[in-house]
């Protein structure tokens, strides 16, 4: 049985002779938190606005099971979005703006209460929206996505413009929705933030799909590190030298930390050396360090 929300077959698009998209093919399934990674120019946006039919492309895209192409989109109703920056009108309220995104039933009034809670917007939501923030604007646009429960939901850079805490409210959304049901394909450029919330990953570059795997996958395979201060620090470099440890940096001094040699054989080899360690730290390549890598190769 196919559990996929999105499916995507060999999505091409040309802008003039320029090849934007190339060959483009992924699955999101459903109620995973997909994250669609790569550098600006990739491609990310263009893939975004083609399964939106705001452009049209070549290809065969699917939602829910069902067709859809930029000629014949029902299918659309079924899916929120915010690509790049999200349309406001500057006269009229953020509520107000939510009461035309909403669907018309009967909890309409209770959905619309709902997500201003769960954004924080209520500070600000029968303001004018020409004096919101940047920030502001970002949360509305995410709002109005996420009213109608959608089964799907798009999000092209949805930090962009918020703060720490506007930051966290929207991951504790996302997991929440996502823990419901909802599908969600994020491109972000804050690494960091995607690395808390995706499960799979697509890494696009130059128009073209080099890597798709899991979150848990990539950074399984990434460097563990070891940071040391100790009483003696150029010492402890030619002991860890001698006995093939691969050394990154000497201030701080850094190692590689192999699978087949822990931490205590580590302690153990530069106490029988006199060797005071004062300070030990753990440290793992990150998410934007496995893309750095992927993209290099």
């Amino acid at each position: 049985m196919d559990n996929s929300t999105l499916a995507v077959k060999h999505l091409t698009k040309f802008f003039g002779k320029k090849q934007a998209l190339s060959n483009i093919t992924f699955e999101c399934q459903k109620g995973h938190i997909v994250g669609l990674i790569g550098a600006n120019g990739a491609g990310k946006t263009t893939i975004m606005k083609s399964i939106l039919s705001m452009i049209k492309s070549d290809g065969d895209i699917s939602i829910n099971g069902q067709t859809s192409t930029f000629d014949n989109h029902k299918i659309l109703s079924e899916v929120g979005s915010l690509i790049e920056y999200p349309g406001i009108y500057p006269y009229m309220s953020g509520r107000d703006h939510l009461k035309i995104f909403t669907d018309d039933t009967k909890d309409k009034a209770q959905r619309i209460q709902d997500i201003i809670t769960e954004l924080n917007l209520k500070d600000y939501i029968d303001k004018r929206a020409k004096g919101y923030s940047l920030g502001m604007k970002q949360k509305l646009g995410i709002a109005m996505a996420l009213v109608n429960d959608p089964s799907l939901v798009i999000l092209d850079e949805p930090m962009n413009g918020l703060d720490p805490k506007a930051t966290k409210d929207l991951r504790e959304l996302i997991l929440k929705k996502k823990a419901a049901g909802t599908t969600f394909l994020i491109s972000s450029h804050i690494l960091g933030e995607l690395q808390k919330l995706a499960e799979d990953l697509i890494v696009i570059d130059h128009g073209k799909v080099i890597k798709k795997t899991t979150m848990a996958s990539l950074l399984e395979n990434n460097n563990h590190y070891l940071t040391l201060s100790t009483n003696n620090d150029p010492q402890t470099f030619d002991i860890l030298k001698q006995a093939n440890y691969t050394i990154c940096s000497t201030d701080p001094l850094k190692i590689i930390l192999p699978s087949e040699k822990s931490v205590e054989n580590i302690m153990e080899l530069l106490a029988s050396n006199n060797i005071t360690v004062r300070d030990l730290r753990h440290i793992d390549d990150d998410l934007e360090d496995s893309v750095l890598k992927i993209i290099a190769k």
